[in-house]
């Protein structure tokens, strides 16, 4: 079991648990009230900074009920945090864009995270590549 090192933003943040059995990803909170305007963007305070196990990062995304709850998109889709972003002001947040006019309560549920150790040292061998085209971008390959 990987132990991490967090600071919270304060006391009013609920505590981060991992379920066992449940998920491998983990909700986080808002740390803020944050009102938004449609087409507004802001980045929402995740009320957490950690110090992840070396060689590992943290990647975040929405929640699946977020964009009905909220009305808002992650802007870069999925959030890459790594093991070097762990100083005791290196507080995460979510960057969002709001659809509609929301507003976001402190400790709403608005993404969730799980650790994905690094990518391995991969080379690159150029050559010709065999076998059936799929029939593109896009394809199951079904005709």
């Amino acid at each position: 079991m990987e132990k991490i090192k967090i600071q919270y933003l304060n006391d009013t943040i609920e505590r981060l648990c991992y379920i066992d059995g449940k998920s491998d990803w983990i909700d986080l909170r808002a740390a803020e009230e944050v009102e938004l305007k449609a087409g507004e963007f802001r980045l929402v305070h995740l009320g957490v900074a950690m110090q992840l196990p070396e060689g590992y990062e943290a990647h975040i995304v929405p929640r699946s009920s977020t964009f009905k709850n909220f009305g808002i998109l992650q802007t870069n889709h999925m959030g890459v945090i790594d093991e070097t972003y762990c100083g005791p002001g290196d507080w995460w947040r979510m960057p969002v864009y709001a659809v509609r006019d929301t507003v976001i309560h402190v400790n709403d549920r608005i993404c969730q995270f799980r650790l994905m150790r690094h990518q391995p040292v991969i080379t690159f061998e150029e050559c010709r590549l065999e076998g059936e085209n799929r029939g593109g971008f896009g394809s199951t390959g079904v005709r």
